[in-house]
């Protein structure tokens, strides 16, 4: 069987729940072959980021041409948190760290290795905004990451705090305000423009009513509708809105899911659409680890009791030190 190659350009989320950690689960339960280019390491637990240590933007390069030159590629997916200099503890809390393209020169570097490895197919989750609105990435990297990354990405997923800040880092005024479903098609079309083959804005973050609008209150939340543009269709992925704390790592999770899909051979709207379907059910069968947003269930449809392919020659026995084997 053909193996499926997906190279993650992120960072290392020590909790497990999001960045490289979570990757790595989700490449593996659809079966492709994770590498990794790591951009930062964290101290982070599903309460928020303790500390971060960031790899020089040359060496994160020489990872990925080590990868590439060896190993070849059928996907690249990529996660771009920032640079949190001036940001206190309380702004980090909760911040889904996929991936930490940690400067304007990182952002530089990964687009320059892209060109060189012949525009690989390519995943960019902009994870750029914290949960808390505090923008994780400089302006310089923002603007490196509008010009250099999003030409050379086929799928785009940002939420929508990430999709108003690459629009407003392009001088686009127009912005609208999100009331209904058609504002997220809006917004999406302004993306696509910039470059990428597809935009899937994310609306994770604000459901819908029964009317596919706002809701004033609460307690009518009842949709989540994610937006997939291309030139010529755009195509809603509508699930019921769910109220699980266990969200960590879904925006990681959802891009890997579908680079791995892609790996796979899937077009880009039904490698959207089964990503969507497995953090769905992630998020549906988590458990509650830790005292924060805890992570998905990663392993909801392996199959660990399967029997292996093979037959093994694995033999058991006691050791009994007056006889030989």
């Amino acid at each position: 069987m053909e193996t499926r190659r997906i190279l993650v350009i992120a960072g290392s989320d020590s909790s497990g729940g999001a960045g490289l950690e979570a990757d790595q689960k989700v490449i593996a339960v659809h079966q492709c072959y994770a590498m990794t280019a790591t951009t930062a390491l964290t101290a982070q637990n599903t309460q928020g980021v303790l500390d971060i240590h960031y790899v020089p933007s040359a060496f994160v390069s020489k990872q990925i041409d080590a990868c590439i030159d060896d190993l070849g590629v059928d996907v690249v997916k990529i996660g771009v948190p920032g640079y949190f200099p001036s940001l206190s503890a309380s702004d980090l809390i909760m911040s889904p760290i996929a991936g930490m393209l940690a400067s304007a020169e990182t952002v530089d570097a990964v687009a320059r290795a892209l060109e060189r490895h012949g525009r690989p197919t390519c995943v960019l989750d902009p994870v750029m905004v914290a949960t808390t609105g505090a923008q994780l990435l400089p302006n310089a990297a923002v603007t490196n990451v509008r010009i250099r990354l999003l030409p050379l990405t086929t799928v785009l997923t940002p939420n929508l705090s990430e999709a108003r800040l690459l629009l407003e880092n392009a001088g686009i005024k127009s912005i609208p305000e999100i009331n209904s479903a058609g504002d997220l098609v809006h917004i999406a079309t302004l993306l696509k423009s910039m470059g990428p083959k597809y935009v899937l804005i994310k609306g994770g973050h604000l459901p819908f009513n029964n009317h596919y609008q706002v809701p004033q209150e609460a307690e009518t939340r009842k949709y989540v509708v994610d937006v997939l543009h291309t030139d010529d269709k755009t195509t809603l992925f509508i699930t019921d809105f769910s109220h699980s704390k266990n969200t960590h790592g879904t925006g990681c999770s959802l891009a890997s899911a579908i680079a791995s899909n892609l790996a796979r051979g899937d077009e880009v709207p039904n490698a959207v659409e089964k990503a969507c379907r497995y953090v769905e059910t992630g998020i549906k069968t988590s458990a509650s680890l830790g005292h924060g947003s805890g992570p998905i269930n990663h392993f909801h449809s392996l199959e660990m009791a399967r029997e292996p392919p093979c037959e093994s020659s694995l033999r058991v026995r006691d050791w009994n030190l007056d006889k030989e084997l």
